[in-house]
């Protein structure tokens, strides 16, 4: 199962296990865990005062009482100086130490805040970056579903320097959506009647013509159907030497999407589903549009999301869960989840 960026308030996030970003003691303070303790109510604070507190990079397990969430996981985050006093393995530790431990517990969903990201002054963007390289090995080998939840946009952050370079790349390439012909002609200075009349005068011909071509041209095309979507992904699987699974996964896609586009042929994907398979595939700017061919889409510079795919293609840089990050950054769909 795949990794999802979301906005929300993880005391309400309806999931087997929420983890809270604690203090050693375990019982409880501020931001995300006295949030945490005041949803689930005074049994929390009951169960956390028999663990025994809990060391940095470590994780303990309790119940979610009030909570929506079964469990509630207590990691202990460090405390940021100047990143050369092991903060990075520590924090590392955290999300690995909470995924074995939602492991365990036989959880299917789990959500994350992004821990020592608050008052304990991790930088942001290279917390988020510990959490989504943690979380994506562990999701190569494990069936969950693992939720990053950002409570508002002042609690996310990507570099400022891939930031600047995707909001660059956007300004070079974005073309507005309306342009269309009548006011590219007007800024030509190109009179527009003219050429109306022009085209009236053949609309009748043209019409009887492909009134006469059509039935022609339909049987022509339909002996010559091309391969669908679903036999294009299958055979480039096959090409690239992967797995169903290396693949699927690799693209941020539930395994029963993937089952079911295997076994029907016309299957038809969202646009963000079949570029997230563009992706993992490694394909190319071209192979990436012939693969949206088959499933009705193409690339746009009227369209944000479009350019910022395009930019990582051509960086050569195909990490979904990096792409995802900067969608996310600039308010666009995800792929894959």
């Amino acid at each position: 199962m795949p990794l999802e960026i979301v906005r929300n308030d993880i005391t309400k996030m309806t999931v087997d296990a929420i983890v809270n970003a604690a203090n050693e003691s375990l019982l409880g303070g501020g931001g995300v865990d006295g949030a945490i303790h005041y949803a689930a109510g005074p049994e929390l604070l009951a169960e956390c005062k028999t663990l025994d507190g809990c060391k940095t990079g470590k994780a303990k397990i309790t119940g979610g009482y009030n909570l929506p969430a079964k469990y509630v996981i207590h990691t202990v985050g460090p405390v940021y100086e100047d990143g050369k006093h092991g903060e990075k393995s520590l924090l590392e530790s955290c999300y690995r130490e909470s995924l074995a431990l939602a492991k365990k517990h036989n959880c299917e969903t789990v959500a994350f805040p992004l821990i020592s990201s608050g008052v304990y002054g991790y930088p942001k963007d290279q917390a988020l970056k510990v959490a989504i390289d943690v979380i994506s090995v562990f999701l190569l080998e494990n069936d969950m579903m693992v939720y990053i939840v950002i409570f508002d946009k002042a609690a996310y952050k990507i570099s400022e320097k891939l930031f600047s370079d995707i909001t660059e790349y956007i300004d070079d390439n974005y073309v507005d959506e309306h342009t269309d012909y009548r006011r590219e002609s007007m800024r030509m200075n190109t009179p527009m009647a003219p050429m109306q009349a022009s085209v009236g005068l053949f609309e009748s011909d043209l019409c009887e013509c492909k009134a006469m071509m059509a039935e022609e041209d339909l049987d022509a095309k339909l002996k010559h159907i091309d391969e669908s979507f679903s036999q294009m992904l299958l055979r480039k699987i096959d090409e690239k030497g992967m797995t169903d699974a290396e693949c699927y996964k690799k693209d941020n896609i539930d395994r029963k999407l993937f089952s079911k586009i295997r076994s029907d042929v016309h299957y038809k994907p969202s646009k963000p589903t079949a570029i997230a398979f563009a992706i993992s595939l490694e394909l190319s700017l071209d192979e990436t549009e012939d693969m949206l061919k088959k499933a009705g889409f193409a690339l746009s510079h009227s369209n944000k999301f479009d350019i910022i795919i395009e930019y990582f293609i051509s960086k050569g840089n195909y990490n979904i869960f990096e792409i995802n990050e900067a969608l996310f950054a600039f308010d666009q769909s995800l792929l894959g989840a």
